[in-house]
């Protein structure tokens, strides 16, 4: 099913994985290498497909491309309840390390459902991943926020493209975790509003603005956002329809579809997530004059700090190019658009594809 999306670009190899004694069903893509090793995340989901990990490592292709870090694009899913036992998620974890062992082109991180402590048993099998704790040389992408800084850094630079200002400003983020809650917490440092707010078990709004250092705390001691004392539950119908400047979507691919963003009031879409909205989403958006910010673009801080980490540089040092490499982007990709009356994700195809299809040009092809 994934060839159907196959073109000039790639994939360069589709893995699907098997092994009976741990019960493990995986898939690895590797989109694109030209540049380099490809670097992306390992996500853990009970219904992720083929057709998903192809689309998010092309997603990783134009992300890594876009970002001029000397890597091309992969991703692997884990076909599996990532609330599982720690004990299963490390047998399967590791027997996907034994997997891929020999597919030296490829470099995995933390995605969802995985994390810093997942990459130690990867590394430990493999010799190589990113996202590591600190304890073994790593920077903790997700512990210190490096992708929801890098939405925050992508927002910044879109204020001069359009009507917003983050100081003010109401924003709502769809999936409270390891991006949505730092770019939270960053955009309320900025003087904005936290209005609505989601994890997988509920929504919660609260139009006077959340407390975003209490909600955080409530959410890593283990309990539900929807479960927070403060504010009002609702559908995600209603988190998606609610009044605000900013919308962040940081969870899984497609929820902004066809049949529900005619719904959505936001000024700035700011993808956190990867692949969170559709093509025709993003169409309906761009025709009423919503400005998306293209997720390979917005939130490239992970992989950023990523490959800071695995060419040996440090916190300080990926902060800072994070920061500067996506505000960089983000206007040269807005600035594009607004020339040529195409939406910033075509322009931002276009962008990443020349530096994609430059590295190839390098490479002998027969």
């Amino acid at each position: 099913m994934a060839f159907q999306f196959a073109d000039e670009l790639g994939p360069a190899k589709i893995i699907e994985i098997y092994d009976p004694t741990t019960t493990l069903r995986a898939v690895l893509v590797v989109d694109n290498v030209a540049i380099g090793p490809a670097i992306g995340g390992v996500r853990m989901a009970a219904d992720a497909t083929v057709t998903e990990c192809f689309r998010l490592a092309r997603a990783m292709t134009l992300k890594n491309a876009a970002a001029d870090l000397p890597h091309g694009g992969g991703k692997s899913v884990i076909i599996a309840d990532p609330a599982a036992p720690i004990a299963i998620k490390e047998r399967l974890i590791r027997s996907f390390a034994h997997a891929i062992r020999d597919v030296a082109d490829y470099i995995p991180g933390p995605d969802m459902g995985t994390n810093e402590t997942a990459m130690a048993w990867i590394r430990d099998v493999t010799g190589r991943a990113v996202g590591l704790p600190r304890e073994i040389g790593g920077i903790p992408l997700d512990e210190i926020g490096a992708t929801g800084l890098g939405v925050v850094a992508s927002v910044e630079a879109a204020q001069s493209f359009c009507d917003l200002r983050i100081d003010g400003a109401r924003v709502v983020v769809q999936g409270f975790g390891s991006v949505g809650k730092h770019a939270a917490r960053l955009l309320a440092q900025r003087g904005a509003r936290l209005v609505g707010v989601s994890d997988s078990q509920g929504a919660v709004v609260h139009p006077a603005g959340f407390d975003v250092a209490d909600l955080i705390a409530f959410k890593d001691s283990g309990r539900s956002v929807s479960d927070f004392p403060v504010g009002q539950r609702v559908s995600e119908h209603e988190l998606i329809a609610l009044d605000c400047d900013i919308w962040i979507p940081a969870a899984r691919p497609d929820v902004l579809r066809s049949e529900n963003v005619d719904a959505l009031k936001a000024k700035v879409v700011a993808q956190g997530a990867n692949i969170p909205a559709t093509m025709e989403a993003e169409r309906k958006l761009a025709a009423r004059g919503v400005l998306v910010l293209p997720d390979f673009i917005a939130n490239a801080g992970g992989v950023i700090c990523a490959s800071v980490e695995y060419h040996g540089g440090t916190q300080a040092q990926a902060t800072e190019t994070i920061v500067a490499k996506i505000r960089a982007n983000t206007h040269e990709v807005l600035t594009r658009a607004a020339r040529s009356g195409r939406t910033p994700r075509e322009a931002a195809m276009e962008f990443a594809s020349e530096r994609v299809k430059r590295a190839m040009s390098f490479h002998r092809t027969g």
